[in-house]
């Protein structure tokens, strides 16, 4: 599994026990929650891609939330599984923010880490509103070039 697919999962768990139970920023990025045997397993930089996942998707929240909102198709916010909220939330971070890694690969990965971790169907739901997502952004960037 390559390293960056392994950061991403430890920051949907994150982002699942934020959602959860309310957990700090802090509490989260000192991955206290993570078992020390798992930790040592993990080599820095993964970790150090997983916390910028973790803060930045927090930080950014309340844009990604809405995002996510806007995308969904007979369903409701309130009504997602947590596991699917968070790989979600992962998901558009990456597509929204982080603009140095192609919008296909993030979706490519939240759909596998769905189909590992959601249930039967979510790979289905998460690549349907992470799509929907990178439609959005690349028609602000052309609304935006044309002016």
């Amino acid at each position: 599994m390559a390293s960056r697919r392994k950061a991403r999962i430890l920051a949907v768990q994150a982002l699942y026990a934020w959602d959860m139970s309310g957990q700090t920023l802090a509490d989260l990025l000192s991955l206290e929650w993570l078992d020390e045997d798992k930790k040592e397993h993990y080599e820095p930089d993964i970790l150090d891609f997983s916390k910028l996942m973790i803060a930045g998707t927090i930080e950014q929240i309340e844009d990604i939330d809405s995002m996510i909102r806007k995308h969904l198709e007979h369903w409701t916010f309130e009504r997602l599984r947590k596991v699917d909220l968070a790989i979600l939330r992962i998901g558009a971070y990456s597509i929204l923010y982080q603009n140095d890694i192609p919008a296909q690969i993030s979706i490519d990965e939240a759909i596998e880490i769905a189909k590992e971790y959601g249930s039967e169907d979510s790979y289905r739901f998460v690549n349907g509103v992470l799509d929907g997502i990178r439609k959005d952004t690349i028609e602000e960037s052309h609304d935006t070039s044309e002016k």
